[in-house]
């Protein structure tokens, strides 16, 4: 029976909510179903995206009209090597399950994004970064190697010794190259399952550069918090999170804390239950609203001992998005986009400020904005430059058009600065604005992709919009 016939129909949606595309869902369990789809979807002429736990914001996971390979179901993690701190594992094993597999015997992830949800593949096939960028760089520098399945059903094994273009191609790549059928990543080694918190409060943005340059040299993460209603004097006002890795002297409970049951979120935030706090932020989820939680998250002192820090799990501390389960609702009915600006770091200062004037002036203020340091990467089409990075994510509003013209100013203000674009997060940057922002990597992308799939059979509703000759 024909795949067109069998695969049953799905709406899908971006995790932001925003957009959506009905797509025929297939379900492969292991490689020879995974061929099986791929040769079934040739033959047919429909297009395939590869789709693990759907987290990434905007369009990278739909597919209109074609074949949607749920990816989740290949879970299996297919050997842990303690001695040398490498898992090896299917594309649909999650953050989530990687981290539980290998805490109790001391390791941790070397690079998790902020929630624990996402499958391997798909953080491989964007190449995610974390809260340590500037120091371990993204999710690609840590592995070791990795199976491509192309369109014709082949699978290479690729490294940097093996088929090395490729393998700085595959990482990254979005899934526009073929399907990432096995990873080997490497893991940090933990003495304790706790970390050293320290909050410190600055008045502006510029002061969060300066933190952030005087405390690099020692901190094992760093991220910033900017209240993004802040005007004047104090643009850019927010909190840096300083967090450091204990050693086992340090922290003589700290193996104790290696146990997963002991890295578990509590069951309520403030007092209401998880699974209902979303509904508890859905009444501040406008602008007065949340100018108001912003400016009290601010101004609120958290909790600390005696030299101004805490300690708190590797869980609590870097998946913060994972703490109220079904957050996102709280954008419905229209949900949210962002908008990741990458910039040098000898442009990022003046950039960031004017990108965040530029939204109040527009009367798009982002809800929430995080920032980070980066560093440069190896791979062609990454986001990683040495610099910097602001996330900002944006409430659609019913006059959705205005939104988008903002959202278009703060693409051309990231090219005028020499910056760079985030697909994982993307829902907005056009194919010209995503070209020169790559440049010569991206034309030897391209060509890898003609070689390897001259039909475009990998097509994503991203790849329509990012890549010539996908439309």
């Amino acid at each position: 029976m024909a795949l067109a016939a069998r695969a049953p129909w799905r709406v899908l949606e971006g995790f932001g909510g925003a957009q959506r595309a009905a797509a025929r869902i297939a379900a492969p369990r292991d490689l020879e179903g995974l061929r099986r789809a791929l040769h079934a979807a040739r033959e047919e002429r429909l297009t395939v995206t590869l789709r693990g736990a759907g987290r990434s914001y905007g369009d990278a996971a739909l597919a209109a009209g074609g074949v949607a390979l749920d990816m989740t179901g290949m879970n299996r993690v297919l050997a842990w090597d303690e001695a040398e701190g490498v898992a090896t594992v299917e594309p649909g094993v999650t953050i989530e399950q990687l981290w539980r597999t290998i805490l109790p015997h001391g390791f941790w992830p070397t690079v998790v994004p902020g929630t624990m949800f996402p499958t391997l593949g798909g953080c491989v096939a964007m190449n995610v970064h974390g809260k340590n960028a500037w120091r371990v760089g993204p999710i690609g520098d840590h592995v070791r190697a990795l199976d491509l399945m192309t369109a014709d059903g082949a699978v290479r094994t690729l490294s940097r010794t093996q088929e090395p273009e490729l393998f700085r191609a595959a990482i990254g790549g979005a899934g526009w190259l073929g399907v990432v059928t096995r990873i080997e990543i490497e893991a940090k080694r933990v003495a304790s399952g706790r970390l050293r918190v320290t909050p410190l409060r600055t008045r502006t943005l510029r002061g969060m550069f300066e933190l952030f340059e005087a405390r690099s040299g020692a901190a094992d993460y760093l991220v910033g918090w900017v209240d993004a209603f802040a005007r004047g004097p104090q643009l850019g006002r927010g909190l840096v999170h300083d967090a450091r890795y204990l050693a086992a002297a340090e922290d003589p409970d700290g193996r104790a804390w290696l146990d997963p049951a002991r890295q578990d979120l509590p069951p309520s935030v403030l007092g209401v239950p998880r699974s209902l706090a979303w509904r508890a932020m859905k009444p501040f989820s406008n602008d007065p609203g949340m100018r108001f939680v912003n400016a009290l998250k601010w101004r609120l002192p958290e909790r600390t001992g005696r030299d101004g820090s805490y300690l708190e799990t590797h869980v609590a501390f870097a998946f913060l998005l994972d703490y109220v389960p079904g957050w996102r609702r709280a954008y419905d009915p229209r949900g949210f986009i962002q908008v990741q600006l990458f910039l040098p770091d000898a442009a990022a200062r003046q950039g960031f400020e004017r990108a965040l004037t530029l939204c109040q002036q527009r009367g798009t203020v982002p809800y929430l904005a995080v920032f980070k340091r980066h560093r440069e990467d190896e791979f062609l089409i990454s986001h990683g430059l040495d610099g910097w990075s602001l996330a900002l994510d944006f409430p659609v509003p019913p006059d959705r058009d205005r939104l988008w013209a903002t959202a278009r100013e703060l693409t051309a203000l990231t090219l005028d600065h020499g910056g760079r674009f985030y697909p994982a997060k993307d829902s907005v940057v056009d194919a010209n604005s995503f070209a020169r922002s790559l440049g010569d990597r991206l034309t030897r992308f391209l060509a890898l992709r003609r070689t390897l799939d001259p039909d475009a059979l990998f097509t994503t509703a991203q790849a329509r919009r990012l890549l010539p000759g996908c439309d």
